[in-house]
């Protein structure tokens, strides 16, 4: 049994190098290796998600793929928080860091210009920056970061292994990178927005190039489509 424990993991092993290596050489001018690697990780291991058009609705989630659900983290005032605090309630969520130089702040500005966007409708939206860099990202980093992007976002962080668990539910890509010339660490990883459903469930994902009015007109569609059906 100890044996086949082990060839399964040097299987799996060599499955995850070939598909980092497949992302590396494939990956499209606008693609970060980090979203390379996740959509054919997602390909393998889930089913092929469809692009967005260019008029903009976001990439719809196809059957068989469910993303978001349960987690347990803490806030930036400190405090403990799970998808319970949050049900009912339409989210954006953004996985990010503070030291991010310049993807993160691009796409949490245009997160929160896509809910001022949304008018009256965006009141019903929080936004949502859960940390992949927990070691630098404390509460209180957190507390002095997120206000600079809108009043209403919300940062989340907790220990490794929980933040661990929050991005593989969201099948988020990320890995500490250090670079030959720089005394600090950044993090490589996916930049998808996602829109979760008032369910816990991700109704759709932005990729980065999406600008604040697609988001805005996508996730108002999508609200009022619940409306409707009820949900």
């Amino acid at each position: 049994m100890l044996r086949i424990i082990r060839i399964s993991s040097l299987l799996l092993l060599a499955l995850v190098a070939g598909i980092w290596g497949y992302a590396w050489t494939t990956k499209g001018p606008n693609e970060t290796l980090g979203e390379a690697f996740a959509a054919r990780l997602a390909g393998v291991f889930g089913q092929e998600m469809a692009v967005p058009s260019a008029g903009g609705g976001g990439m719809q989630m196809p059957g068989g793929i469910s993303l978001g659900g349960a987690f347990e983290l803490v806030d930036q005032t400190g405090k403990a928080v799970t998808e319970r605090d949050y049900a009912g309630r339409w989210l954006l969520v953004y996985f990010g860091f503070t030291y991010c130089p310049d993807i993160c702040p691009t796409e949490l500005g245009t997160m929160a210009a896509a809910i001022d966007l949304l008018g009256p409708e965006g009141e019903a939206v929080t936004p949502l920056l859960i940390t992949i860099d927990p070691a630098r990202d404390t509460p209180a980093a957190l507390a002095d970061y997120v206000p600079r992007f809108h009043p209403r976002l919300q940062g989340l962080t907790g220990t490794p292994e929980q933040i661990a668990a929050v991005a593989r539910r969201y099948r988020v890509y990320y890995a500490r990178a250090q670079r030959p010339d720089m005394t600090d660490y950044l993090m490589d990883h996916s930049s998808f927005i996602y829109l979760v459903g008032p369910d816990g469930r991700v109704r759709s994902l932005f990729r980065p190039e999406m600008t604040p009015e697609q988001i805005a007109a996508a996730v108002g569609g999508q609200m009022r489509a619940a409306v409707r059906a009820g949900s």
